[in-house]
C-alpha cells in the first residue's frame, strides 16, 4: 500500500496539547454524567431501572444520531475554512449545552440537551484531521492513539469525579462540564494556530456534506470500504459499553455512582495506558493487522466475560485485559487514512464519525431495548449480562470479518 498524502509543516506544541486537552475535556464532560444518569432519569422521569435504561438508550440515540448529521458537515468545513474555527465552535456550544442540561426540569429538555451535545460534540473530527495536518502516514497510528489516550484519560478524572460530585445530587455534574468546556474554549481561542494552510483547502460543497452520501468519500479508495464496514461493526458491538454500563452495575451488582465511577475510571486509566503510552511501541513491534487481529479477539473474549462475571472482582480483572481491544480503533483508521489525500482528511473523518455515530445510534437502542426486557419486572429470570453475550458474537463476526478483509487483493 503506498501512502498517498503527505504531512504539514509541524505545528507548535501547544497546539498538539490543546487537541489533547480538548478531547480530554470533552470526554471528561461525558465521563461526569455516567455515574448520575440512572439516577437523574429516574428522578426526572418518575420510573424504574427497566424504563430509564430504555429512555437512556433514546437519549444515547439522540445524540448519536445528531453527530452522524453533524459529522460529514464538519468534516467539510473544515477542510474548506481550516480546523481552528470548528474546534472553538463546537468546544463553546458543549459549554451552553451542558448549562442547559443542568437546568433542565423535564425529560424532553434532557433529550434536546443530548441533540445539542451530538452536534457539538464533533470536535474529535476537526481533532483527527488536525493531527493529520501534522503527522506523516507512519506516526498516525500513534497520533490517534493519542486521542485514544485523551479518551480513556476523561474516562478516569471524568467519572471519578461524577461518583464524587453525583453525591450532592445529580444536576451538579452537568455544571463542573460547563465549566471545564468554557475554559477549554478561552485556552483555545488564546493559543490555537491553524494546521491546515489555505493552498490545501477546498472549496465547500452541500453534497459532500450530506450524511446519507457518506459513502461517497470511499468511492475512490478501494480498501477504505471494507476497513470501515468492519470498524462500523465494531462501534455497534461497543456500544453495549456506554449505554449500559451504569444501568448494568446496579442491576447487576448494585453498585452505587461512586462505585461505577471507579470502574470507569480504571477502565480509562487502562485506555490510557495503551492507546497513549503503548500504541507506538505496540505498532513498531507487532504492525497494525497483528493488533487489530488481537484487539478484536480479546474484544470478544472480555465481552463474555462481562456477560457471565457474578462479581466485581472479575470485572475488575477483564476491565484490565479488555484495554488491548482500544487499539482497533486507531489502527483501522491509520490503515485507511494512507489512501486518502491531505485535502479529504477532514471528510475522511467525518464520514467515519458517521458511520461510527450512526452504529452507536442503532447499537444504543438495540442493546437498551434488550436490556431493558431481559431486566423488566415481570422477567422470571432477570439476567443484566445477556446483552454482553450478544456483544461478544458481534465481535466474533468483525473477527472473521477482518480477516477475510485483510486477504482480499487490492485492486
Amino acid at each position: 500500500m503506498t501512502p498517498v498524502s503527505t504531512a504539514s509543516a509541524p505545528a507548535p506544541r501547544s497546539a498538539v496539547v490543546f487537541v489533547f486537552v480538548t478531547v480530554l475535556i470533552d470526554m471528561i464532560g461525558v465521563g461526569l454524567i455516567f455515574p448520575v444518569m440512572p439516577a437523574l432519569l429516574q428522578d426526572v422521569g418518575h420510573m424504574d431501572l427497566s424504563q430509564a435504561s430504555v429512555i437512556g438508550g433514546w437519549m444515547f440515540a439522540a445524540f448519536s444520531l445528531a453527530q452522524f448529521l453533524a459529522g460529514p458537515l464538519v468534516g467539510n468545513l473544515s477542510d474548506a475554512y481550516g480546523r481552528r474555527p470548528l474546534l472553538l465552535l463546537a468546544i463553546g456550544g458543549l459549554a451552553l449545552d451542558y448549562v442547559l442540561s443542568a437546568l433542565a426540569p423535564t425529560i424532553w429538555l434532557l433529550f434536546i440537551g443530548r441533540a445539542i451535545a451530538g452536534l457539538c460534540g464533533s470536535s474529535y473530527i476537526v481533532a483527527n484531521a488536525f493531527l493529520t495536518d501534522i503527522t506523516a502516514p507512519q506516526d498516525r497510528a500513534r497520533a490517534f492513539g493519542l486521542v485514544g489516550a485523551a479518551f480513556g484519560m476523561g474516562f478516569v478524572f471524568g467519572p471519578a469525579i461524577g461518583g464524587i460530585l453525583g453525591e450532592f445530587g445529580p444536576r451538579v455534574p452537568f455544571w463542573a462540564a460547563a465549566g471545564l468546556a468554557a475554559a477549554n474554549f478561552v485556552f483555545g481561542a488564546l493559543i490555537l494556530p491553524e494546521s491546515l494552510p489555505p493552498e490545501k483547502r477546498r472549496p465547500f460543497r452541500w453534497r459532500r456534506a450530506n450524511p446519507i452520501a457518506l459513502f461517497t468519500v470511499f468511492r475512490g479508495y478501494p480498501s477504505v470500504l471494507p476497513l470501515a464496514a468492519i470498524l462500523t461493526l465494531y462501534h455497534f458491538a461497543g456500544s453495549a459499553y456506554p449505554t449500559l454500563w451504569s444501568f448494568w452495575g446496579i442491576a447487576q451488582f448494585g453498585w452505587t455512582e461512586l462505585t461505577i465511577g471507579a470502574t470507569l475510571a480504571l477502565f480509562g486509566t487502562m485506555a490510557a495506558v495503551v492507546e497513549g503510552g503503548l500504541s507506538g511501541p505496540f505498532v513498531r513491534w507487532f504492525g497494525e493487522h497483528r493488533l487489530i487481529v488481537a484487539g478484536l479477539l480479546i474484544g470478544t473474549g472480555s465481552a463474555l466475560g462481562f456477560g457471565l462475571a457474578t462479581t466485581t472482582t472479575a470485572v475488575i480483572v477483564l476491565l484490565v485485559i479488555v484495554s488491548i481491544e482500544g487499539l482497533v480503533n486507531p489502527c483501522l483508521t491509520s490503515l485507511m487514512t494512507a489512501e486518502v489525500p491531505d485535502d479529504a482528511q477532514g471528510e475522511l473523518h467525518g464520514g467515519l464519525s458517521s458511520l461510527a455515530n450512526l452504529a452507536m445510534l442503532f447499537g444504543a437502542l438495540f442493546f437498551t431495548q434488550t436490556f431493558g426486557w431481559f431486566i423488566r419486572p415481570e422477567a422470571t429470570t432477570p439476567s443484566p449480562g445477556a446483552p454482553f453475550m450478544i456483544c461478544a458474537g458481534l465481535y466474533a463476526v468483525a473477527f472473521l470479518g477482518y480477516l477475510w478483509v485483510s486477504r482480499r487483493p487490492v485492486t
